[in-house]
Order: C-alpha cells, then sequence, then structure tokens
C-alpha cells in the first residue's frame, strides 16, 4: 500500500494535468474570460441544443437519380457502339418512359451488341441493374430493374451525405452533425449558425459544372423558342448573368463534367477586376480540356452550372495546364460559395429544403444556467457529507471529484466532443459514479477497521475489495455506453461519449489517484488510528 514508486506518481499527476490544463479554455470561455490567442485552445463544442443554431431537413429528388442512370446508360450505349470492331450502327436512341431504347441498323448486330452491353446490365454483379430485351428483330429496349434503382439511390445519399459534409466542414463550423435519415432524407444540424438561409444556398447548389461548345448552326429564333436543333439541348440562362430569360442551344453530348476537378478558389481577375472562380482539372480532365479548346479555337462554349449557363465566352487560345477560369457577374460571396461546392464536389443528386428551423442560444443557456445550479448545489451537498462522513478521506473524494470534473472537460476538449443536453446528464451520472465508488472505498476501509485490523492493512484490503466491485459496475456500464454509441445517433450518441469519457475519468480520480494521496499520507504520518 505504502510502496508508490516515484515513475507512478509522476505518470498520474502527468495524465491528470495534462487533462485539466486541456480544460482551462473551456472553463475560461464560459466564465467569460478572454483566453490568449497566443496558447493552444482546445475546446468543448456545444451542441445545437445548447448553442442554437440551424437545422434543416434536406430530401433528394429520386426521380433525378433515374434520368441521370438514363443518361448515363445513354452515353454507354453510343460509346460502346462506336467503339466496337466493326462499328455498331444504331439510329433513334430514345430514353423516353422510363426507357432506353435504340434501332440497330444491321439485325445480325444483335448478338455483339448484347455482349458489349452485358457487363452494365449485370451491375456489380449481385443485382442486376437493367433488363434486356429484343422487340421486332432490330430494336433494343433496357429498363432499369427496382433493385438497380434501388442500388444507385442508395450510393447517391451515400455520395450526397459525405459531399454536404465536406461543404459544411469548409465553412469552418464546429461539429456539425449531419446523419442519414431513412432512405432519401439528410438531417443537417450546424450549431452555432444562425442564418438557415446561407446554409441553404450553399447545400441547395448540387455544382455539377459542364463545359459544351455552343451549337453555332443553331436558329437564334428556335433556341429563343426553346427548339433545339437535332444533338443539341436548349439551356436557360441564370439569374444574375445579365441574360435572364434568354436561352442557348448547347452540343448535347462532346463536353466536359467538372468531375475531373481538383480545386476551386474565389479570386478576382487582375484585367477585369471581376470576382472569378480560378478551378484546377487533375491530369485526365485537363487533356480533355486542353484537346476541346485546340479543336476549337474562335468557337463559343458555354459554362453550364446545374442546367443554368453561367456564361459562353470564346476559346480564344489553347487552354493548356489545366487551368481555367469561371466568370459570370459574381459578387465575392457567391464566387467563395462557388468555390467551395466546386471543391467538395457535385451533389449526385438534388437536394431539397423540406424542413428548416434556427434553435436560438437562449434556451441551451436557460438549460446550462439551470445545470450548473443543480450542479453545484448537489455538490456542495455531496462535500459536505463525505467530509462528515469521512473525515480526511472525505476530503481526498471532493478533491478526486474536482480532478473528475475538469479531467472530463480536458478530455472532450483534447477529442474535440459535443456537449449537448443528453450530454450533460451524462455529465452528472459519471459524477455520481465517482462518488459511488469513494463511498464504497471507505465503507468497505471502514468495515476493515471494525475487524480489527491496522490501519495501514485496512486500508488496503479496503481498496482491494472495493476495486472489484467497482470495476465490474462500471464495465456493464460501459458496455451500455458502447452499445448506446453504436446504434445511437444525435442526441444519444452525445450521451453515450459523455458517459464513456466519464467512466475512464471516475476510475482514475476514485482510484489510482486517491490511493497515492492516501498512502503518501500514511507514509508521512503513520497514524495509529484514523476517522472514518
Amino acid at each position: 500500500m505504502l510502496d508508490f514508486p516515484f515513475w507512478k506518481k509522476l505518470m498520474l499527476w502527468g495524465i491528470t494535468l495534462a487533462a485539466v490544463i486541456a480544460a482551462l479554455p473551456s472553463l475560461a470561455n464560459s466564465a467569460g474570460i478572454d483566453w490568449p490567442d497566443e496558447l493552444p485552445d482546445p475546446m468543448v463544442n456545444l451542441g445545437l441544443d445548447l448553442a442554437g443554431g440551424s437545422h434543416l431537413l434536406l430530401e433528394a429528388e429520386v426521380e433525378e437519380v433515374r434520368s441521370q442512370q438514363l443518361e448515363n446508360m445513354e452515353e454507354t450505349v453510343r460509346r460502346e457502339m462506336r467503339n466496337a470492331e466493326p462499328r455498331i450502327r444504331i439510329g433513334d436512341i430514345s430514353t423516353s418512359g422510363g426507357q432506353l431504347s435504340f434501332i440497330l441498323s444491321e439485325p445480325g448486330d444483335i448478338d455483339r451488341a448484347r455482349g458489349l452491353l452485358e457487363p452494365y446490365i449485370m451491375g456489380d454483379g449481385l443485382n442486376r441493374e437493367w433488363d434486356l430485351e429484343v422487340v421486332d428483330t432490330q430494336r433494343m429496349v433496357l429498363t432499369p430493374t427496382e433493385t438497380g434503382i434501388e442500388a444507385r439511390v442508395d450510393d447517391a445519399m451515400e455520395s450526397a451525405t459525405e459531399v454536404v459534409r465536406r461543404r459544411i466542414d469548409d465553412l469552418g463550423t464546429r461539429e456539425p452533425t449531419i446523419i442519414r435519415q431513412g432512405d432519401t432524407r439528410i438531417v443537417v444540424q450546424v450549431p452555432g449558425l444562425e442564418d438557415p438561409d446561407a446554409l441553404k444556398e450553399l447545400l441547395g447548389q448540387t455544382a455539377q459544372l459542364e463545359f459544351k461548345l455552343v451549337d453555332k448552326d443553331a436558329l437564334p429564333s428556335n433556341v429563343q423558342a426553346g427548339i433545339a436543333p437535332p444533338g443539341s439541348q436548349v439551356v436557360p440562362y441564370a439569374p444574375g448573368t445579365g441574360f435572364e430569360g434568354q436561352f442557348e442551344a448547347v452540343e448535347r453530348l462532346g463536353g466536359i463534367r467538372g468531375d475531373s476537378l481538383t480545386n476551386a478558389q474565389a479570386g478576382v481577375d487582375p484585367q477585369t477586376n471581376e470576382n472569378v472562380v480560378d478551378i484546377t482539372f487533375d491530369a485526365q480532365g485537363g487533356a480533355r480540356f486542353a484537346k476541346l479548346s485546340t479543336e476549337n479555337v474562335g468557337e463559343r462554349f458555354a459554362i453550364i452550372l446545374d442546367g443554368e449557363v453561367i456564361s459562353a465566352p470564346y476559346f480564344r487560345e489553347r487552354i493548356l495546364g489545366g487551368r481555367a477560369q469561371i466568370s459570370g457577374n459574381f459578387t465575392a460571396e457567391s464566387a467563395n460559395s462557388l468555390a467551395i461546392s466546386l471543391r467538395s464536389g457535385a451533389l449526385p443528386v438534388p437536394l431539397t429544403v423540406i424542413e428548416e428551423r434556427t434553435v436560438g442560444p437562449d434556451l441551451g443557456a436557460d438549460s446550462i444556467r439551470r445545470g450548473m445550479i443543480a450542479m453545484l448545489i448537489g455538490s456542495i451537498a455531496v462535500i459536505a457529507l463525505m467530509i462528515a462522513t469521512y473525515g480526511r478521506f472525505g476530503v481526498y473524494a471532493t478533491i478526486a471529484l474536482v480532478f473528475n470534473v475538469a479531467m472530463l472537460l480536458g478530455i472532450m476538449a483534447i477529442l474535440n466532443t459535443t456537449l449537448t443536453l443528453p450530454g450533460i446528464a451524462g455529465f452528472v451520472l459519471t459524477i455520481g459514479a465517482a462518488v459511488d465508488a469513494n463511498v464504497l472505498i471507505n465503507e468497505r476501509i471502514r468495515e476493515e477497521r471494525k475487524r480489527g485490523r491496522k490501519v495501514v492493512t485496512a486500508v488496503e484490503t479496503g481498496y482491494k475489495e472495493a476495486s472489484r466491485a467497482i470495476y465490474d459496475a462500471n464495465i456493464t456500464n460501459f458496455i451500455s455506453a458502447v452499445l448506446l454509441g453504436l446504434f445511437g445517433s444525435g442526441p444519444i450518441r452525445g450521451f453515450a461519449v459523455v458517459l464513456i469519457l466519464g467512466l475512464f475519468t471516475s476510475v482514475f480520480t476514485a482510484l489510482p489517484l486517491t490511493r497515492m494521496w492516501v498512502a503518501g499520507w500514511l507514509r508521512k504520518a503513520r497514524p495509529a488510528d484514523i476517522n472514518i
């Protein structure tokens, strides 16, 4: 009991002080004290229910996934038939009625065409994504299966959730909650952000960027009437470009998509002093962009974002090096928003806000104040009871309790975890667990003294016997908390995280830390009896 090596003391104090120091910025912030900028400032983040902020419920437009699936298959069919040796000629390709159909010029090419499309029909090999049938000996009809559509929607939602997370992270906010709800919805909660409009604008942008050649042969009168020549499509100009209400005819295929972007940064064109977005392609995208610009010097191309033309400049020279610039009457804010959207990648499916809510910080501040009052009153009562009941050992338990609270805050700050209202409940629960542990130890020591054991033996036996009960109780709590964390979400997971961390700190402060203090006192004072 009295043998407590120096390295062990050093380790215990080192862990304790490191965690306590990490808690200082959070304690200073809650007390309204400015923390020096020169010092590290790990902070405990407050959740939406404590700090206030924005809550959005987004829903995916599933029909867009179906349309995109058909469009991708159309491009695949054209590419595979064109690259076949010898080439397979097709005509009358259509995507109406949720099906893709096309006619083979030579009926004898049916088997070759089927073989070329078979890998795309089977998808990942586990679920058939398309049904293929031949009608009238020459027409091939591809119909997406429900299993295939569900798989596409699931993939799109997984990607969309990650894109939303990257966009919000770029805003510099702390600990947003982004979780998928059901098959087609995403819940977004951003603590501290009280402007849901800015958040909606950022998340509502699909950011599907395309560069397509303008159809120079299209008649302006037909274009403005919404009539596109064969092989082209009519695209409206985006609001704010100065051409609202006008249209541009662009070649439907053969352009470049923004999925090969590697970077996008808002900036200012030094020649025109306009806000622009500078973009960088990867090697493959840069090569394609260089090829497109080289073959079309002097021609116009349209920069299309989410189905709207931002601008339609000329290729005045070859654009090499994989770098380009997007201009379009941007403000500094809209250019930065577009850069964030492009950097985080395009949403694979448009998201619509179906519920929005701004949560004020007043409720959280009131909850924190009431929680602090409850903790203060409870702590004073517990401290008074512990000292009155166990004397010096009660003092040790009280100091351990204070260190437990500070260590828990410090570890939460280091791990950048979020404190929510349920988290406060977990916080209080761990304090209760720490008090219980000290009561168990002191009661065991008292029993050993009543049995006539000497002081040192009674204390050693008390710690040893109580430790088993403390570990058993905390292991069961730990298992429950882990399961809550694994299967819960949002506030429930926040409660579980605080509870898990609190179990470690309460056991640490109740057992090895108080044992070190008691051993030091016994070795120094050598008391013949103890008041416990």
